[in-house]
């Protein structure tokens, strides 16, 4: 059931984009996961901009393309979490958790079929 309109998905990915600028202050994140964090809110807000939805800016990317990049990025955020907690960042391993859980739940409901 696609229930996240493209707008409300462009609405959703700013507020993601704060929440990850946020994390490291609120989470008292250390680096490496401070630092990746930040390059991880530059990166999804760039994807954000550049998207042909109604809250791009630049408008390069299709709708379709940014879903499906999400999709890989909660995949590589699994990865990654197994990668914080082999190395004992724990914060790192259930962030990271709960972020993919997040994007990947976003990808399942947003119609990506854009209607005007």
């Amino acid at each position: 059931m696609k229930i996240i309109s493209s707008r409300l998905h462009g609405i959703l990915d700013y507020l993601m984009v704060v929440f990850l600028l946020a994390s490291p202050i609120l989470f008292e994140m250390e680096n490496p996961l401070a630092g990746f964090i930040y390059g991880l809110a530059a990166i999804h807000f760039l994807l954000t901009v550049l998207t042909k939805f109604e809250l791009g800016i630049i408008r390069i990317i299709p709708l379709a393309v940014h879903g499906l990049i999400e999709f890989f990025v909660s995949v590589a955020l699994v990865l990654v979490s197994f990668w914080f907690n082999k190395n004992g960042n724990e914060t790192g391993y259930y962030y990271c958790l709960f972020l993919a859980l997040a994007i990947m739940l976003l990808f399942v409901l947003t119609d990506y079929r854009r209607k005007r």
